[in-house]
């Protein structure tokens, strides 16, 4: 019933007086408000329902209380029966009708508030899902989620919880109110003189508890890190292979000693706060019976007033607790909407521009004009707030490229050599717009004159075009079936075994238990990196993209896995335009053209023939790092 439950025990300042109080120094501004408005506009005849039966609810928290007057007075007191039967009924009746209104608050509360955490929740998916690159890079995966459940959560209590929370409240504390200060203003003025002493008790604690938790929060949130970490399939095996178990367990116990600690004295708070509770209450109801009982034995008050008194001044308490924390609710609630505007309004450095056009079919041809590029800085790409170990920078990272020019007709092969921080990957990564130049442009097209600017055409269609096989290829926690077909979703198993066959994977995936119904496990781990490497070909020819982009795709393999990878390769680049960056002396020989890239720009380009002949720094990688692969009774 709206307004008996005991404060504490589960009502709101049971749940209010934990939340961290530093929320009601945060600026939110109108625009939040504004905003926050806006989101409630689809839900608004659910909410206007919804307040209505809340101030239903709010309201007939007098009405047994008052029945109890009557029935004392007029019923007990009077012998009479039949007047005790009827208002023993219409208090049954009461008790049912707010009940109802109980279920029926009860479920506008989780439409309300389950269809704004799915409107919030795909809102802030489907934003961050499209940012750039750079986004990823600097932004900490677990920060992130958090803006997506605890953040969304916390949004949702302020059309649900809080909203009803203080409605009802405020409902309740006037009409009971008024209701005590019909029955008795001398008794009720009395009674109230005790609360503030619940208030400060409130304040108190809730001060004290805004630090604890806060450290307590900071402290679940390390140990959570820390499993993250030790518990995924990398993390396990680096543990494993570097014999750190002892270590591991000594810095757990010492930071989960810490919460332990925490939670100790929270509680210990907490308690002295319940026992507040429970001597406030105490304190007012004997002075209602002290003070009421001498003028109920005067005659100046009826003994159906006095146990009314009573009984109102239960359901007193409850609103009142909540209404003391009520500054703190709202702006929790509005800072947590805040933290999730905060990451809807980021921008996107990489997004379609008005009025682009899709690339047309068969564009194959790339040419880099003039390209410069460096990385953007972090507020450029990010909230501090979602770096754990956030440093100021520079003005300016450094060129990475610097006037860097080529082309790739259609079907043509194209290596890329160079040191190490050279800009080979950099080069490849504005192929498919993962990030803009910042001078000079990416072409691509059918070839001739008919090149579009990548910032031109839609990134869908651009996505289409390119394909990328990387050194570690990624695979989502779920069969080999469903990796495969995240390149092409209608693709049928026909296709899968095509694609596998193609890619010199099929007899593995047929040798196992459950063929394409098989887990590849967390990132792939399951599988070797060589069948990886092939899996990843296999989709990258369900996509048919006629731009492939290979980053040492043969990096880190064993002879048996490279050659495997390989000749895998060399079915998927037939007839299509690929940047390779060069691992093996194979690629290079195969090239139509090589591209030595140092200091972000292209120091020599040419067959492998002339750049030999040319000397420089080909020729000194090729003496240091690519002699070594040649086969034996090879001639180089």
């Amino acid at each position: 019933m709206s307004g008996t439950r005991p404060a504490g025990m589960g009502g709101p300042m049971g749940r209010g007086y934990r939340i961290d109080r530093s929320a009601v120094d945060a600026k939110v501004s109108r625009k939040t408000l504004r905003r926050v408005a806006g989101i409630a506009v689809p839900h608004r005849g659910l909410i206007g329902v919804f307040l209505f039966f809340t101030v239903l609810d709010a309201a007939i928290t007098v009405v047994n209380p008052l029945l109890v007057v009557h029935i004392i007075n007029d019923g007990i007191r009077e012998r009479d029966g039949s007047t005790i039967a009827w208002l023993a009924g219409a208090m049954v009746l009461t008790a049912l009708v707010d009940a109802s209104f109980t279920v029926i608050n009860g479920w506008l509360s989780s439409r309300i508030g389950e269809g704004l955490i799915y409107d919030l929740r795909t809102q802030v998916f489907a934003h961050v899902q499209r940012m750039s690159l750079a986004f990823f890079t600097r932004t900490q995966t677990g920060a992130l989620v958090s803006r997506l459940n605890n953040d969304v959560m916390g949004a949702q209590r302020a059309f649900t919880s809080v909203l009803s929370s203080v409605v009802s409240n405020s409902i309740s504390v006037v009409v009971v109110g008024i209701a005590m200060l019909a029955l008795s203003w001398q008794v009720t003025l009395v009674c109230l003189a005790t609360f503030p002493l619940l208030f400060l008790a409130s304040r108190w604690v809730g001060n004290r508890l805004a630090g604890l938790t806060r450290e307590q929060m900071d402290g679940n949130a390390a140990l959570g890190n820390v499993m993250t970490e030790r518990f995924n399939v990398g993390g396990a095996l680096l543990l494993t292979l570097f014999g750190r178990h002892a270590d591991e367990d000594r810095t757990y116990a010492e930071r989960a000693d810490r919460v332990r600690d925490l939670g100790v004295r929270i509680t210990l708070v907490g308690r002295v706060f319940t026992a507040a509770l429970l001597l406030v209450p105490a304190l007012a109801t004997a002075l209602v019976y002290g003070i009421g009982g001498g003028l109920v034995v005067s005659g100046a008050l009826s003994l159906g007033a006095l146990v009314g008194l009573a009984t109102l001044l239960l359901r007193l308490l409850g609103p009142l607790q909540g209404l003391s924390n009520v500054r703190v609710d709202v702006m929790t609630a509005l800072v947590s909407f805040d933290r999730v505007f905060e990451v809807t309004d980021l921008p996107s450095m990489v997004q379609d521009r008005p009025g682009a056009t899709d690339l047309p079919a068969g564009a194959a041809a790339v040419e880099f004009d003039d390209v410069w590029f460096r990385y953007p800085l972090a507020e450029e790409v990010s909230l501090a707030s979602l770096e754990t170990l956030a440093r100021p920078e520079g003005s300016a990272n450094p060129d990475v490229l610097r006037g860097l020019s080529f082309r790739a007709e259609p079907g043509q092969m194209v290596a890329l050599v160079g040191p190490s921080g050279a800009g080979k990957t950099t080069l490849t990564h504005l192929v498919a717009r993962l990030y803009d130049v910042t001078g000079g442009a990416v072409r691509i097209g059918t070839g001739g004159e008919d090149m579009s600017d990548v910032r031109d055409v839609t990134l869908d269609s651009l996505h289409r075009t390119v394909g990328y096989v990387t050194q570690d290829a990624h695979m989502f926690h779920d069969t080999i079936a469903a990796n495969l077909r995240y390149a092409r979703p209608d693709a049928t198993d026909d296709d899968l075994w095509s694609a596998l066959e193609a890619a010199q994977i099929a007899p593995m995936v047929a040798g196992l238990s459950d063929g394409l119904d098989t887990v590849v496990g967390d990132r792939g781990y399951r599988l070797s990196g060589g069948e990886r490497q092939r899996l990843a070909i296999a989709r990258l020819l369900l996509k048919a993209p006629p731009v492939v982009v290979l980053d040492e795709a043969t990096a880190h393999l064993d002879s048996e896995s490279e050659h495997a990878v390989q000749e895998a390769l060399s079915r998927a680049l037939e007839g299509r335009t690929s940047l390779v960056i060069a691992h093996r002396l194979s690629t290079i020989r195969d090239a139509d053209q090589i591209l030595v890239v140092d200091g972000g720009r292209v120091a020599q380009s040419g067959t492998h023939e002339e750049l030999l002949a040319a000397g420089g720094l080909y020729a000194d990688l090729y003496r240091t790092q690519f002699l070594d692969d040649v086969s034996p009774g090879v001639s180089p």
